[in-house]
């Protein structure tokens, strides 16, 4: 097991770990989160031998075989199965022990190596190498071709797939999805949940450590503290220790209030001064209960749009791709008729490679139309999230002077909005407060630019937003800030995601990129997981040549007693998903105030029975004198009468709420 015991670790002049102590037992899978800073990369260099602890102990099998995602680019002329290949490195130094024993024509050592490579697995090693890659959404033509030649995210992909082939008791990966498509992600959780050996795993993404950990070990305060179960559990269990905390805390610092009075009042009378000093030391002793400081979550809204054409966008008969350098046109979308109408929410699903952010290149005007005609609403505002943020921020330039040009460019610089100090307080809105706004954006995180570049987008006021892989970088709470200020939007939503959560809370429908054409997909995300798994299983039959069509978008079946019902037209399916969009956010809006009450009366009432509970315990336990006595029957009994008046509270709400959500 891993053991850390009253652990101190350091960056530099940071404490980041004070005296924490911790157990991860062999064949865990643990998440481990914290707000950006806390000091979970630094805690991985401690598991991974980079760094030493400053204090305390950590203890490791000394045996264990450690697998992670090599942070820098590959630069190499093997073919993708190869690289990925040598990943596990002990199956390559066994064939050089083989290579060394035939030229030395050892025979008891040429067949010692090749026993120990049947063990290794190398009769099937070349074949995990090539499922791994493909795995990870690569084409069984892409395997042979030499690393170099893929893009930046698809060599991160390779580095994940060469962490994956290695044999190892211990893995660790820190946000292994930044890279993948939905189709990808699927898959990796599948292969982690039957990974036998020990995970530790960073993540921003909420279902993908849903689905694959089983305990979390969040960072705070210079703690690491372990909850069991998965992510969502712990944000249950951590909400209800923070109210227990707080409520221990409020109880303490009463009795602390009460004991500091008597010291006060009696420590200089001389028939009193033994019972003060003795107040004295009871306070002293009194271990202090650290009250509940909620950290200043990230909030951002966007503003009304000015107009809101409708429609916004028609396009007719168009292609979509790119041109060569040389000229030459590469189609990957075509025949796409659709219509963007004002408030729909659309989430756009599709492999990697089917043209995704082709398509929200071109409607952004980012990549040219090939063919067709496109035509815009009167007034469309457009604001569009690159998948790279970098192709929009200058590492030299401040996020001040980003706003400045921004303004600028929409020929809004003389506008009371343009002035500098209404920037800087924008700005300061999106947690870039004075100085920060004037530091060059090469300094900034990851998660700081994609910030940024947050901040850019809600100036501009668009109406139609174009968001492609807009949570790469932003941490969970980010996340939740960007989700409700979607729901909240407006405007037209047009969202490529690999974020599951995100795509569920405010998208209303999905459009399907697929074989070179766009239509609609009348389903869900399970709905689109379960298409997924009968594409692959086709995908497989086609190559062992028992190939059948390809599977269409899942739709409900017909009743068999009953003929099949005529398909709703496209208008109809649109109006009433707009009719459906429309009805959850006024159920949502009506809810919310009702909601929140009922979260306040749930906690009073865990506050309550604690403080029950302690009385309780005073009355068995003897302690209390007899005014003491009478006080604490008092209390019960006015804490009975507030119990009951919040239970029956919170049935009147829970009704409320159910009535509103069914009607």
């Amino acid at each position: 097991m891993i053991t850390l015991r009253n652990l101190t670790l350091r960056r530099g002049a940071k404490v980041l770990l004070d005296g924490t102590s911790v157990t991860i037992h062999p064949g865990e899978k643990a998440a481990l989160v914290g707000r950006n800073g806390a000091g979970k990369s630094t805690l991985f260099a401690l598991l991974n031998g980079t760094l030493h602890e400053d204090g305390g102990e950590f203890a490791m099998p000394a045996g264990w075989r450690i697998a992670q995602v090599a942070q820098h680019m590959p630069e190499t002329d093997e073919s993708a199965t190869d690289f990925v290949l040598a990943g596990d490195t002990h199956l390559a130094a066994l064939y050089a022990q083989l290579e060394q024993a035939e030229q030395a024509h050892d025979g008891m050592a040429i067949a010692q190596a090749h026993s120990d490579l049947a063990d290794a697995g190398a009769h099937d090693a070349r074949a995990r190498a090539e499922a791994l890659t493909l795995g990870l959404g690569f084409t069984p033509a892409q395997l042979a071709r030499p690393v170099n030649s893929f893009s930046g995210g698809w060599r991160m992909r390779l580095q994940l797939a060469r962490a994956l082939m290695a044999p190892s008791d211990l893995l660790l990966l820190d946000e292994p999805t930044n890279h993948l498509d939905l189709d990808a992600l699927v898959w990796l959780e599948g292969w982690l949940t039957r990974y036998s050996g020990t995970l530790v795993v960073i993540s921003h993404d909420r279902e993908f450590l849903d689905a694959v950990t089983q305990v979390t070990l969040h960072i705070e305060h210079q703690r690491v503290n372990r909850y069991g179960g998965n992510y969502s559990a712990f944000e249950e269990l951590r909400a209800q220790q923070l109210a227990l905390q707080q409520a221990a805390f409020s109880k303490q610092q009463d009795k602390i209030a009460h004991l500091q009075k008597f010291i006060t009042r009696f420590k200089a009378k001389a028939s009193k001064a033994k019972q003060a000093q003795s107040r004295v030391k009871a306070l002293e002793r009194m271990e202090k209960i650290a009250p509940v400081l909620a950290d200043a979550e990230f909030q951002f809204e966007f503003k009304e749009p000015q107009n809101l054409p409708n429609p916004m966008l028609a396009i007719a008969d168009a292609q979509f791709g790119y041109r060569q350098p040389d000229g030459r046109e590469t189609v990957i979308v075509q025949g796409v008729n659709r219509s963007v109408m004002a408030g729909q929410r659309i989430g756009i699903l599709g492999a990697n490679g089917q043209g995704k952010s082709t398509f929200v290149k071109t409607v952004a005007h980012t990549l040219p139309l090939l063919a067709g005609q496109r035509t815009e609403g009167k007034g469309l505002a457009i604001g569009y999230f690159a998948q790279q943020e970098l192709d929009v921020l200058h590492e030299d330039s401040t996020p001040l002077e980003h706003l400045v040009r921004l303004a600028r460019e929409l020929g809004l610089e003389r506008t009371e909005a343009a002035r500098e100090q209404q920037l800087r307080n924008f700005l300061g809105t999106f947690s870039f407060p004075g100085e920060m706004a004037m530091q060059p954006v090469g300094q900034f995180s990851g998660g700081e630019k994609a910030r940024l570049v947050l901040a850019m987008l809600v100036w501009q006021r668009p109406n139609l937003l174009l968001l492609d892989e807009p949570t790469n970088h932003l941490d969970l709470a980010t996340r939740e800030a960007l989700a409700v200020a979607l729901n909240e939007f407006e405007g037209t939503l047009m969202l490529v995601s690999h974020d599951r959560a995100l795509l569920r809370s405010v998208c209303d429908e999905f459009w399907l990129v697929a074989d070179g054409r766009l239509t609609p997909f009348d389903g869900d995300l399970d709905d689109y997981q379960i298409w997924l798994a009968e594409r692959a299983r086709e995908t497989q039959r086609a190559a062992s040549g028992k190939a059948r069509a390809p599977a269409p978008a899942p739709v409900p079946a017909p009743s068999p007693q009953a003929p099949p019902a005529a398909a709703p037209a496209p208008a109809a399916r649109k109006e009433d998903r707009k009719a459906t969009a429309q009805a959850r956010q006024a159920r949502a809006s009506q809810t919310r105030p009702l909601r929140i009450e009922l979260q306040q009366g749930e906690v009073r009432m865990a506050s309550l029975a604690t403080e029950r509970a302690d009385i309780e315990a005073q009355i068995v336990a003897g302690t209390l004198d007899g005014p003491a006595m009478a006080d604490a029957g008092r209390r019960l009994n006015h804490i009975g009468a507030e119990v009951a008046m919040l239970e029956e509270r919170w049935l009147e709400l829970t009704g409320e709420i159910e009535a509103i959500e069914q009607g």
